[in-house]
């Protein structure tokens, strides 16, 4: 199968269940829509990384099909297809009524569609406005339950959001100005025409310009002291909406970051920001582990997890050299599976007994004697405990640091990952072991299949990925490495 036609297959999927099911308008054909759409951009998606190891470039050089671009398509269709299948029992009940799950549907694969978009895009201009669009859909998804707190965690993250947003638009048009001393006043803004002028460019602006955009995309990202938005969004959206910002928006935002870390490695000038991706690394570690210790509610535990994964991610980049990426790039994927995981669980147990608040959420054992040994299972696992993935990848991230000119940050990183650990569990272990108080109430819960699946579709592929690191796999981090001008 040619490129093109994979990448348009693979886009055309999400793109019929959003016309076909707002056209329809029926609860039950919306939800098979969108899981047969996810069905298709999982098999599609899963060959991708490994069939354009080299970049081939489509649409007149708009879009590039190479392996970091692939591969970040296949988290997100990870993410999609787990999320799909746990949105069918999740929705039924979430939902006001049945004329809310058309609408729902439609969104969540036009959230998907745009996410597939974002990576492949080889404009740097283009893949700004697919990054806003990104954040324009996924709004309505937190709101989707229109309380109070979920329009508040509606406005909160488009304001902060499109506000840093807009500082990648002016780093970009530094990045662009500082092109035009090479390439004159008008010239294709891609990320390969950016790499050849760097050399060439202004330090001034090149720098400039890469710090506003990590600013910018480190925003979307979530990486502290930038990650204010992050918290509500999470714990307010609906639990397949919290997998999919946690899971897959937060890789593809990750993404403009890397690509343009490696113009200025092509200028020479990458020591500041290293630097400054490492030092953003290690303070999203730092406010994750502060908060996450002393947390009340659920979801914005699972949050702040994520801040604390896009700070490993950070320093994995930071880093930097084939190891650091390869283990970033491994823990992308690992984070992809193991956080809806979380959600999922945490939308079991708020549905189940009523309340966000993890006081209120006592004998997890008896309550859901299979899906609660996953999510405590899931727990252990986003920790980087072994024999889990993120153990591997944090590791490769660990060893990567040490073995550079930021020995002081793996340190640190070693510590709060272990502080992070012990709090993360501890908040489990009450769940799981505490007092049982009886409730004046709680609410049944259907769709026990539809919950327990993704889950454990997510547990197992953890479990494979600590065990056994694919060795075809090391061609396609080492293709990402080179794409990224990183030699070995």
């Amino acid at each position: 199968m040619s490129a093109s036609l994979h990448v348009a297959l693979l886009w055309l999927a999400p793109a019929l269940a959003v016309v076909l099911g707002l056209a329809l308008r029926r609860a039950r054909v919306s939800e098979w829509l969108n899981l047969a759409s996810a069905v298709a951009v999982f098999v599609l998606a899963a060959p991708l990384p490994f069939q354009f190891v080299a970049p081939v470039t489509l649409l007149h050089g708009y879009l590039i099909v190479d392996a970091l671009g692939s591969w970040v398509v296949l988290c997100v269709a990870i993410v999609y297809l787990l999320s799909s299948i746990y949105a069918i029992a999740y929705m039924r009940q979430a939902a006001h009524s049945e004329g809310q799950l058309p609408v729902f549907y439609a969104l969540f694969a036009g959230f998907a569609l745009s996410m597939l978009v974002a990576p492949l895009v080889n404009s740097v201009g283009v893949y700004w406005i697919a990054i806003e669009l990104t954040t324009l859909i996924s709004t309505f998804l937190v709101g989707f339950e229109r309380n109070a707190e979920s329009m508040e965690a509606a406005w909160k993250y488009i304001i902060v959001v499109s506000s840093g947003i807009s500082l990648a638009l002016l780093g970009t048009a530094l990045l662009y100005w500082g092109g035009s001393f090479v390439y004159g006043e008008t010239y294709m803004l891609s990320w390969s025409t950016l790499v050849a002028a760097a050399p060439h460019m202004p330090p001034v602006l090149l720098k400039m310009g890469f710090l506003l955009v990590l600013i910018g995309y480190g925003t979307k990202v979530g990486l502290a002291p930038m990650h204010t938005w992050l918290p509500d969004a999470h714990s307010e959206g609906p639990a397949p909406v919290s997998a999919m910002l946690s899971g897959a928006l937060l890789n593809t935002a990750m993404v403009g970051i890397v690509r343009l870390l490696a113009v200025t490695d092509a200028a020479g000038h990458g020591q500041l920001p290293h630097l400054a991706l490492v030092v953003l690394g290690v303070f999203s570690l730092v406010v994750g582990a502060l908060f996450i210790v002393r947390q009340r509610q659920v979801k914005r535990l699972m949050a702040y997890s994520s801040v604390e994964h896009m700070g490993v991610l950070a320093l994995g980049f930071g880093f930097g050299g084939p190891l650091g990426i390869a283990g970033a790039m491994y823990h992308m994927l690992n984070h992809s599976l193991a956080k809806p995981l979380l959600f999922f669980g945490a939308g079991n147990a708020m549905q189940r007994f009523g309340s966000k608040r993890m006081d209120d959420m006592r004998g997890m054992w008896r309550e859901f004697p299979v899906s609660g040994a996953i999510w405590l299972c899931g727990a252990v696992a986003i920790t980087g405990a072994p024999p889990f993935g993120l153990f591997l990848s944090e590791f490769t991230i660990l060893r990567a640091g040490w073995d550079g000119p930021h020995r002081w940050a793996a340190i640190v990183m070693l510590v709060l990952l272990i502080a992070i650990f012990v709090a993360f569990l501890n908040h489990f272990r009450a769940m799981y072991l505490g007092e049982v108080s009886e409730p004046a109430n709680r609410t049944p819960i259907g769709g026990a299949a539809w919950r327990v699946l993704p889950m454990a579709l997510a547990l197992g592929a953890l479990l494979i990925l600590g065990l056994w690191w694919p060795p075809s796999w090391q061609s396609v981090f080492s293709g990402i490495a080179q794409g990224l001008g990183v030699r070995p």
